[in-house]
């Protein structure tokens, strides 16, 4: 039993800095040795060699070298005794951006398996360069959910990977490390926890703790400290007296003691407004047992021996959490007046509490990451429900925020019962319209009141534990209220009744959307009847997701989508045709639309070589955020005072400006007749994303020399996979200009993309 006990308290702890890579490989192996029973490690050795190849030149911001940080991740993977195949794709999983290596070639070495879990964590990594960050980063968990779906074990990969930089953080920058730090507690910990990986879950806790909070985890580190010896005497005492009773009730177990960990402890203080004097079970005892039936006889001999506190038993056992986490917990008072809390569970238990989906995933038997039946299927019933979250959310943002509120580090669970005993288990605070939701959509949606424990209550009665809940329906109701969704708790609630809105009112949301689109024609003198063809309009569908075109408008119409976005993303893609392919017909649509510019009310010509609709010579002004230049497609944008700043269409500014800031716009365009001498400069910006290597820089200042471009600023950075990303500004002519100077920018070796800045 005591070897059994050791093998389940395997510490994941980082190894030494800069040790070897090739005694960190042998400790890999070691680890894999514990449980594997294959002899064959072949492949995995060769995941190394590779690693240890592409990574070669390559440094991590502590001076160590890069391929420590791989090695580390699969000791972690191997610590929670996962397969062969996840460890190798820990060993790879940086190597698909760093190299030329590609998945294909990844397949062919190693088999489909590993190359699928490679690019599922690789792609968690790859974000949009033009978005802003809290649309990266919802985009980013979008992907790791659908990757999530895929094979379990890309997140589990994703888990260890994190875990190693936070404990490497104190190489990175503060403001860096609170971003990772604050990104880790309200994602990364939590899906920890949903998953049932206490190892992982409590030590990213407590490392997020450090460096968010750094005042307070030093400061319970300082007062735990100071009491270790009398604490560890207090603790040995107890270990004593319960062995002692345990061996004379003849049950056969195992007993330790601990201090709870920091950011336990730190979650009591802020949830109950209490400081660390106040908290009184920071210790706690565990039993382990080899039955359920050995749990309860000895909570029976524990409750002879102590006095509980009343209010202080926990059954999960009986009523697991939802992660499947059982044990019986129970908080007494010492025989010194000192309170401390007892966990009582078996083996399987700790394990499963220890190791969670990792400890049931039989990949050595079915040879595949794919959800399994039973209790992990049960486990993941949360990922089912974030899934259906994403097909109903267009706004990442929307998303994000639920999600972070669905995995709140500070949640509790309320358990109640459904009229058949059924058990729920929803956040603290929940209504009975959360229990209503929970049951199923079409009982929450058709709900009309309630009854707890047989007694009518409001809807929004708050839930309490041991509940006994029965909801009551009628086909005759007319739908949820928007006040529910003030008084709901549970996201699920709250994006069910999002959705029924959404689908409810979608018909009045397809004639508002067509009607913002109408408006946004007209006020760009755009023909939508020249742009709404069926291939510009599966552009857009492809572009957002969606499957019909009803349903694009029902987006634009509650807000989801800006019509800009649609029209401009049509508009470019006719444009792209037109080039393409000059025919009659186009060449006789500009004839009708220069006949129809002809009857377009007198413009006034600028000195700033603008023409804006029925104006005169007015002050004009060049937007600082999207930098027009002539030939770009633009529009004027009348400010209180200070005259007319001119913007591309295609600006983020002008795509997101409020509707009651619309009528501001107003129609501009360059002077025909514009500096046929071409002396005039416009100030520019643009982005070069690039696979930095030496003399790159001095190939693209070459080519701004040889064309005798002036830069007048320049920023460069480059991250850990190698990525370079330049940033220039400079004055230039005209778009015929700035087109040829971009086409030859991407001719250089490593150039993957450039952009222009569009606000």
């Amino acid at each position: 039993m005591e070897e059994k006990l050791k093998s389940i308290e395997v510490e994941l702890e980082a190894p030494a800095d800069f040790t070897s890579p090739d005694v960190l490989y042998e400790d890999l192996v070691k680890s894999i040795r514990k449980y594997h029973p294959s002899d064959d490690l072949g492949m995995v050795e060769k995941a190394y060699q590779i690693a240890r190849d592409a990574h070669k030149d390559q440094k991590r911001k502590s001076g160590e070298p890069y391929i420590i940080h791989p090695l580390c991740v699969a000791i972690i993977l191997a610590d929670l005794e996962l397969d062969k195949e996840s460890i190798i794709a820990g060993i790879l999983h940086d190597v698909v951006e760093d190299t030329v290596l590609t998945e294909e070639e990844l397949a062919a070495i190693f088999g489909k398996e590993v190359a699928l879990l490679v690019d599922g964590v690789t792609k968690l990594t790859q974000l949009s360069w033009s978005a802003d960050k809290v649309e990266m980063q919802a985009e980013n968990l979008r992907k790791m959910f659908l990757a999530m779906a895929k094979d379990i074990r890309v997140i589990l990969i994703k888990l260890a990977d994190r875990l190693h930089n936070m404990r490497t953080l104190q190489y990175m920058k503060p403001e860096k490390q609170k971003e990772k730090a604050r990104e880790t507690i309200e994602i990364y910990a939590p899906l920890a926890d949903r998953l049932g990986i206490s190892k992982i879950k409590i030590e990213l806790d407590d490392l997020a703790l450090k460096y968010l909070e750094p005042d307070v985890y030093n400061d319970l580190q300082e007062k735990i400290s100071l009491t270790s010896e009398a604490r560890q005497n207090f603790i040995d005492e107890i270990i004593q007296e319960i062995s002692t009773h345990m061996k004379h009730a003849e049950i056969e177990c195992e007993v330790s003691g601990r201090v709870k960990h920091f950011f336990s402890i730190y979650k009591k203080m802020v949830n109950q407004n209490k400081t660390l004097d106040q908290i009184y079970d920071i210790f706690a005892v565990r039993i382990i047992v080899d039955t359920v039936k050995d749990c309860y006889a000895a909570l029976g001999v524990i409750h002879e021996m102590y006095k509980p506190i009343p209010g202080r038993f926990k059954d999960y056992i009986a009523m697991p959490k939802p992660n499947m986490y059982q044990s019986l917990h129970t908080t007494l008072i010492g025989n010194n007046g000192q309170p401390f809390e007892i966990q009582i569970r078996t083996f399987e238990m700790h394990r499963t509490a220890e190791y969670g989906i990792a400890a049931h995933w039989k990949y050595k038997e079915s040879g595949s990451g794919h959800i399994a039946a039973g209790d992990e299927a049960k486990k993941l019933s949360w990922l089912r429900q974030i899934l259906e979250w994403q097909q109903d959310m267009s706004d990442n943002k929307e998303f994000l925020s639920m999600l972070k509120s669905d995995l709140d580090m500070f949640s509790d669970n309320v358990y109640c019962f459904t009229p058949n005993g059924d058990v729920k288990a929803l956040p603290s605070g929940s209504t009975a319209i959360d229990f209503a939701y929970a049951i199923h959509t079409a009982v929450g949606n058709k709900m009309v009141g309630a009854r707890v424990n047989g007694k009518l209550v409001n809807i929004n009665y708050v839930i309490q534990n041991g509940d006994r809940i029965e909801i009551m329906t009628s086909q005759n109701s007319k739908g949820p209220s928007r006040d529910w969704l003030n008084q709901v708790k549970s996201s699920q609630a709250k994006n069910k009744i999002n959705s029924w809105f959404k689908q409810e009112r979608k018909a009045d949301n397809i004639v508002k959307g067509r009607e913002l689109i109408d408006r946004y024609c007209k006020a760009k003198g755009i023909n939508f009847a020249d742009i709404s063809k069926p291939e510009y309009m599966d552009k857009v569908l492809k572009r957002y997701a969606f499957q019909d075109w009803d349903s694009v408008l029902a987006s634009v119409g509650h807000g989801g989508l800006k019509e800009g976005q649609v029209i401009n993303k049509m508009v470019e893609e006719r444009e792209k045709k037109l080039k393409r392919e000059v025919t009659d017909a186009t060449i006789l649509d500009t004839i009708g639309d220069n006949n129809r510019a002809a009857v377009v009310p007198m413009r006034g010509k600028s000195k700033s070589g603008i023409v804006v609709k029925g104006i005169h010579d007015l002050a004009v002004r060049f937007s600082k955020c999207c930098n027009p230049v002539p030939g770009d497609e633009i529009v004027g944008f009348v400010t209180r005072g200070r005259g007319v700043t001119i913007h591309r269409t295609d600006c983020i500014n002008v795509l997101n400006l409020p509707e009651m800031e619309r009528n501001r716009l107003i129609d501009a365009e360059w002077q025909a007749e514009e500096d046929e001498k071409g002396t005039a400069t416009y100030a520019t910006e643009i982005s070069i994303y690039a696979n930095n290597r030496i003399g790159m820089y001095v190939d693209i200042a070459r080519i701004f020399t040889e064309r005798e471009i002036d830069v007048t600023n320049m920023n460069a950075r480059t991250n850990k996979q190698g990525k370079a990303t330049i940033t220039m500004s400079f004055d230039i002519h005209g778009t015929e200009e700035l087109n040829t100077l971009m086409a030859k920018i991407r001719q250089i070796d490593g150039v993957l993309d450039i952009e222009r800045t569009t606000g």
